[in-house]
């Protein structure tokens, strides 16, 4: 009887588990959907206070700004295939593109997109930070 009892608290605590990671990678896919939807709406300021400062800061260039320089990337998102989080980072793939975020208490901000796979090498992102 005991084993039995052990066994469906183990299960329940498992699938408690799993919930909140299904919640947590539900986050961070709508954040990246948040941000290529501003960017897909012209919304280049909305899509810069949704990056990491550093990334943020990264696009300004010159005269230009985050809010020009994010939509002159012509960044291009579509619905999520796969999100995987690691405590505070997580990866979202997108059908065109593949996004970096970062948990801060406010949220999931992205720290990289318009990413592209190179093999065994690092990403290359046209958005980094």
């Amino acid at each position: 009887m005991n084993r039995k009892i052990t066994f469906i608290a183990t299960m329940s605590f498992l699938t408690g588990l799993a919930g909140c990671a299904s919640a947590e990678q539900g986050d961070a896919g709508q954040a990246a959907e948040r941000f290529h939807s501003a960017v897909a709406g012209g919304q280049g300021e909305q899509a810069c206070a949704l990056l990491t400062p550093r990334a943020a800061e990264s696009l300004q260039n010159g005269d230009q700004g985050c809010a020009q320089a994010v939509l002159s990337l012509n960044l291009s998102g579509g619905a999520i295939r796969q999100a995987e989080i690691w405590g505070d980072e997580a990866q979202v793939r997108l059908e065109r593109d593949t996004v970096f975020l970062h948990r801060f208490p406010q949220g999931w901000l992205v720290r990289g997109a318009g990413c592209q796979a190179r093999g065994d090498l690092p990403y290359d992102c046209g958005v980094e930070g």
